[in-house]
């Protein structure tokens, strides 16, 4: 398979039901020994013990990933169940809400959905970089078809404007890692197939399965996309 025996970092798993779940069970079926990182501990556990069920590798790590030193300390931890050899990391944490418009926005939720977004993802490619150097792998992050030219961001500026600047940090880090053989890409997905999203929206809205969005994922991570990096794919 094609990460037999290699170690895949993959932070906010989520809920049954969420698109972390699908993105782990692809790697996992792949061959890959997992690190799943949530929030709370109690998810990162659940979703790794349902994989060593079916008689995968997983493990499950707790962290805030707004905090610097909360994911320094966590980036230490894995480098040692890992003995310092991680050949993906796939950034899934975030979170989206309708901010409203600009003019009768919320200053605060702005500040939390680039917290979410943006800050975690800086603060994970900071700390986790580094190590894949090691391995010259790979970092993918999610951003959303918000981003994409023609989008509609009227009343969701702040989320597009938070994923946008991962797009931008997934950028930087390609150019300034290109001489390491990391590469670092982000996906933009449509609105995807999860538990919440049909329970808001209803099975009549267009999603897109969480099943293609992990293969996407898987793609990026895996040598087959070796000559690909800096690039924001839409998957709908």
């Amino acid at each position: 398979m094609e990460f037999a025996d290699r170690n895949v970092v993959l932070t906010g798993v989520g809920r049954p039901g969420q698109v972390g779940e699908a993105v782990a069970l692809a790697f996992a079926e792949r061959g890959a020994r997992l690190v799943l990182v949530d929030r709370q501990a109690e998810q990162a556990r659940a979703r790794a013990d349902a994989l060593v069920a079916r008689g995968h590798q997983a493990s499950a790590l707790a962290a805030d990933l707004t905090d610097a030193a909360t994911v320094s300390t966590l980036a230490d931890r894995v480098r040692t169940m890992t003995n310092g050899n991680i050949h993906a990391l796939v950034h899934i944490a975030g979170g989206f809400s309708m901010s409203g418009t600009v003019a009768d926005s919320d200053p605060d939720e702005w500040t939390r959905l680039f917290a979410i977004n943006a800050t975690t993802t800086y603060l994970v490619a900071r700390a986790f970089v580094p190590l894949l150097r090691v391995t010259r792998g790979s970092l993918v992050c999610f951003a959303s078809e918000a981003v994409l030219p023609g989008a509609r961001v009227g009343g969701r500026a702040a989320y597009a404007a938070a994923k946008s600047a991962v797009v931008v940090l997934v950028r930087a880090i390609a150019e300034e890692e290109r001489a390491t053989g990391v590469r670092a890409n982000a996906i933009a997905p449509s609105t995807i197939r999860t538990a919440d999203n049909l329970a808001a929206m209803g099975e009549g809205s267009p999603m897109v399965s969480r099943e293609a969005v992990a293969d996407a994922v898987c793609w990026l991570s895996s040598e087959a996309a070796r000559a690909v990096s800096g690039q924001l794919i839409a998957v709908r």
